[in-house]
Parts: C-alpha cells; structure tokens; sequence
C-alpha cells in the first residue's frame, strides 16, 4: 500500500505508468475493444469503468502538452446512428484535470494501428460504446 495512489489502479498499472516516457502512448480499451490482439502488454481492469481509470490515471500522469493531439478517442462508424455519451464524461474529467490537452479521433482501424505501438493496453470493463481512449504522456514539471 501507498498514499496517495488511488485505489483503482493495479501495481501493475502504475508500475506501466512509472516505465513509460514523454511521448508514449496508453490505450484504455472497453470491454469490447480487441486488447489481446493489438498489443502484447495487455492489463487487466475488469469490472473498472474507462471514467473511473482515466480520473485516476490522470492524477499521476502528464499529458502531452506539447502533441496535438494529447487524446485521441475511437470515431463512430459512418452509418452507426450513435452519440457517445462517455465522451462528455472523458472531456469532463480531462478539464477536471488541470491537464491541458487537445483530442483527435480516429478511424475504427485506424485506431487499432495506432494501438498495437502503444506502450500498454488497459482492458477495462467499460461497456459503453466507442469508449477507448488513448493517452500520450507529457513530462513531469
């Protein structure tokens, strides 16, 4: 046990977050996102919401201030009448933050491309719909 380490995140996670280095890169996949399939570095946080671990995460972790984008969430598929509302939720949390950070979006398949050179890949237990997200890592002031 640590303080000030928010209980939703895993060793394992935070010890991913202390590895990585300005510039790379995290994904938080939901529970249907292919974890297993893009990366090799899958962790595991079943049953944990893509909101909860972003709030937590970004209470030890420097976004990209310098990247634009800092962010960057999985598009809706033309044609898929849907409205993420989780993605209210994530810019919620990232103004909440204090972070600065801009988001991009990307193609369903190009997301994926772009997550097999992410550093890690967090399975959570999101069920909400295009609720993957990735973060690149800014430095410490």
């Amino acid at each position: 046990m640590l303080k000030k380490i928010p209980k939703s995140l895993s060793p394992q996670l935070v010890k991913t977050l202390m590895e990585m280095g300005h510039g790379d890169e995290i994904v938080l996949g939901d529970a249907n996102f292919p974890s297993s399939s893009v990366s090799s570095n899958v962790i595991r946080a079943d049953g944990l919401s893509g909101a909860v671990l972003l709030e937590a995460i970004l209470e030890l972790f420097p976004l990209d201030s310098y990247a634009d984008p800092s962010v960057i969430l999985m598009e809706v598929v033309p044609g898929d009448d849907y409205k993420p509302e989780i993605w209210e939720d994530y810019k919620a949390i990232l103004g909440a933050s204090g972070e600065p950070f801009s988001i991009g979006y990307l193609e369903r398949f190009d997301f994926y491309e772009r997550a097999k050179k992410a550093y890690a890949v967090v399975a959570t237990g999101e069920e909400a719909l295009y609720a993957n997200i990735i973060l690149k890592k800014g430095v410490v002031r």
